[in-house]
Order: structure tokens, then C-alpha cells, then sequence
């Protein structure tokens, strides 16, 4: 899951933009970025962060200055710890030509001790999206750890995981359509990229357009089945 991989996968496919969003850290970002520069994917950087309620936060951005701005909170706030590298793996930096800059040793796994609602808040803050991942899962989803979606928790979308359908989404999630949904891989594996995506009608490929695309704004929109 290097970055030159992920984008030359998703370039294969024929996925139009895609999301680089590790575990509390953005550090192979800028990497994914150059990988695919002057060709498709579209990539938007960001993280995936876990709020001291041990839910997991999407944060995404169209530039690197409020992506490392967010790493720079999170990583201040993080659970003491150190990568136990037998256990999860080693944390692999890599540059835009398949090649080992080095390991991060911090416990990205862990959470961090940022509540939910001030994770938001500082996503937007810096002119991000804040996206509940996966809402459907057991584990790790705003759901699962706090058992429902507080009403000032304003995320931009809910995401639902490939593992479930539009058609029993909606049957249990009914509560929460006043949001709008989306679907992705959440991919950790290569041969999972592209295993559920989301269409996004916009005019450019920035955050901007799709915030207006996710309040369907003008004729912007999304979509997915």
C-alpha cells in the first residue's frame, strides 16, 4: 500500500479521485500527491482520526498546509505509546518512487484524546470535510462507541462501508438521512481499491465543490448504490 501503488491501482481502475487517509498520520501524503501529478487520480490528502471516544473521523483537504496542520494536532494529542511492529506491522514512510524514507514509530493504531466534536471542529477550521467513517461497522464508528449522532456533531456525510447496501442502509439508518451518505473501499488491501465508490457531479475537483456537491447545491450532487 505504498503511494506510487495506490495511485497507479486507482489510475487502473479508473477512479477519478481518491482519498489518502491513514491512521492519525498524513506523513505519505505529499508522497501521493506527486505520484500523481499531471495525471488522474485526483488526489485529496487527509487522515483518519480516532477521537478519544475511539470513533473514527474522516478528515480530508485539497492541500498539504491544513493536512499537516491537522497531523500537527493530532500527533500533540496522542495516547503515549510506541508501534509494537510485531503486532501491527511496521509503519512504512515512502517517497513517490516506491523507496523506504523510514518507520513511524508513534502507536497510530491508538486513539487519540480529541473528542469528537473539537476533531470537526478543527477539520473545518482548516477548510476540510469531516466525515463519520464507516457508520455501520461494530467497532470504531460514531455509532458504535457512543450509540447514536449527537445533534452538534455537524459532519459534512456519514460514509457507509462496502459492506453494506443502499437498500439496508436505508432501512437502518433512516434516523440519519438528513445527512448525506456516501460509500467507499476503505481500502488496506491493494486488491480492495475501487470496491465501492462514490459519483460526485461537481464542476472541479476541489473541497469547495465538494462541499456543494454534498449539501446538493446548484446542480451538484452525489451518488452511489
Amino acid at each position: 500500500m505504498s503511494p506510487l501503488t495506490v495511485v497507479n491501482k486507482a489510475a487502473e481502475i479508473g477512479l477519478d479521485i481518491i482519498a489518502i487517509t491513514d491512521h492519525n498520520s498524513a506523513e505519505n501524503t505529499a508522497a501521493a500527491l506527486r505520484s500523481a501529478k499531471d495525471m488522474k487520480p485526483f488526489v485529496l490528502t487527509g487522515m483518519e482520526v480516532t477521537s478519544s471516544e475511539e470513533a473514527h473521523i474522516l478528515a480530508l483537504f485539497d492541500n498539504m498546509q491544513s493536512t499537516m496542520k491537522m497531523q500537527d494536532t493530532v500527533y500533540r494529542n496522542m495516547i503515549p505509546g510506541e508501534n509494537d511492529e510485531r503486532m501491527f506491522g511496521e509503519q512504512v514512510v515512502a517517497n513517490e518512487k516506491d523507496e523506504v524514507l523510514g518507520f513511524n514509530k508513534k502507536l497510530l493504531i491508538g486513539a487519540t484524546t480529541i473528542p469528537a466534536q473539537s476533531i470537526v471542529t478543527e477539520i473545518h477550521a482548516l477548510g476540510g470535510l469531516a466525515v463519520a467513517c464507516h457508520i455501520d461497522r461494530d467497532a470504531f464508528s460514531i455509532i458504535s462507541q457512543l450509540g447514536f449522532i449527537p445533534d452538534d456533531l455537524s459532519f459534512d456525510a456519514l460514509e457507509l462501508s462496502s459492506a453494506i447496501s443502499r437498500n439496508k442502509a436505508e432501512k437502518l439508518y433512516k434516523i440519519y438521512d438528513s445527512f448525506t451518505w456516501i460509500s467507499s473501499s476503505d481500502a488496506h488491501r491493494i486488491d480492495d481499491i475501487g470496491k465501492r465508490s462514490t459519483i460526485f457531479h461537481m464542476n472541479d475537483t476541489t473541497i469547495e465543490e465538494m462541499r456543494m456537491a454534498l449539501k446538493g447545491s446548484g446542480d451538484r450532487r452525489v451518488e452511489w448504490k
